[in-house]
């Protein structure tokens, strides 16, 4: 569109701007969702979900360091780089917790970390394990700044790719309530009558259905999964777009740009399309907004309850389920981080739909 100073997508941008909460919470999603693509490259574990478990160091506090003995295997990684980025590294090599190492007949003793204050087990391992011999590269100094998991995974590299389900998860539930609730939408309040009446028992049934129990009985059905929890949490959104889209075309469908449509001879679709829908798109918008954050919150609650994203996979609602136990048990931080990342992630998109709202408030 046109940006002159006259024009209504630029007085909204404008109106948008002025808007300090707004703003800020349009970066942060932005941050947030920079961070979800490119999660395996800005996390300390980058291998497939951040699945490298260490269980002589779980439930570490953040900033823990300790040396870490790597092994490496002699079986081949042939991954792309693409994969690698995207989909992190298929790790087959050992790591091992260690406190102490020496060098004694061309083999390395090294003793195992034990918490606790407990001695760990001593074991030696050839030289010739090491590609030439070079040992001192394969051990290193890590620092957890977000501590381990109850596994000992790292958890700030959880926390990082978890971020992908939260964040995708409102994109493909909305695309999905979009598509289905404005057709159903356009269709009862354009042709009405019996049409909008079946549409609308259609809405009201599916509307007396908490959105949790659907959910449950859609993922079931569907079975659990990755997809799966996407696909179900989208069939449950689209009933209120449903709602606006028709409230709105009823407003509108006797204005005379649409009766003109009509005696120029064009078709039903054409003036859904092309006339009707890009004026009333600015609650949809909103309404969009609003569901972001419903599906974030209801994708939370499917993985607290065991029936979202399935392990390894990392999701922030998991990761509260895990661990909602340590926060009596002197270890709040590891429920209240990625309950914190929700909680910032909603907000911002709640905050961000009451923006829009504003600035698209021709009235105002």
């Amino acid at each position: 569109m046109s940006k002159t100073s006259g024009s209504l997508s630029y007085l909204a941008l404008q109106k948008f701007k002025k808007n300090l909460w707004g703003v800020l919470s349009f970066w942060l999603i932005v941050i947030i969702g920079l961070v979800s693509i490119f999660a395996y490259v800005l996390a300390p574990d980058d291998s497939q979900n951040a699945n490298q478990m260490h269980l002589s160091i779980h439930s570490k506090k953040p900033g823990f360091k300790v040396k870490m003995l790597t092994i490496p295997s002699q079986l081949e990684n042939n991954q792309t780089l693409f994969s690698r980025i995207f989909f992190g590294i298929k790790n087959t090599d050992t790591e091992i917790p260690i406190t102490t190492y020496s060098i004694q007949n061309e083999e390395l003793i090294y003793t195992e970390y034990a918490s606790d204050g407990l001695e760990g087990v001593t074991k030696q391992l050839a030289l010739s394990s090491f590609p030439n011999g070079k040992f001192q590269d394969y051990i290193k100094e890590r620092t957890f700044l977000f501590g381990t998991d109850k596994y000992g995974r790292d958890y700030l590299s959880r926390i990082l790719i978890g971020a992908r389900i939260s964040f995708f998860i409102g994109f493909v539930a909305v695309f999905i309530s979009l598509i289905i609730g404005v057709f159903m939408g356009s269709l009862a309040g354009y042709f009405g009558g019996k049409i909008d009446a079946v549409i609308m028992w259609i809405i009201n049934v599916t509307w007396s259905i908490p959105t949790l129990l659907l959910v449950i009985a859609i993922t079931l059905a569907l079975g659990k999964g990755f997809w799966q929890v996407f696909i179900a949490v989208g069939l449950t959104m689209w009933v209120e777009v449903a709602r606006v889209v028709r409230g709105q075309i009823i407003s509108v469908k006797e204005m005379q740009y649409v009766t003109a449509a009509r005696a120029l001879g064009f078709t039903d679709f054409r003036i859904i399309s092309k006339h009707i829908l890009p004026n009333i798109m600015a609650p949809v918008i909103v309404i969009c907004a609003a569901n972001f954050a419903a599906a974030i919150l209801v994708e939370s609650g499917l993985s607290f309850l065991g029936i979202g994203a399935q392990p390894p996979m990392a999701s922030w609602g998991a990761m509260i389920k895990d661990h909602y136990n340590y926060i009596i048990l002197g270890k709040p931080y590891l429920a209240l981080i990625p309950g914190i990342c929700i909680m910032l992630l909603v907000m911002s998109f709640m905050l961000i739909g009451n923006a829009l709202r504003d600035a698209l408030d021709v009235k105002g």
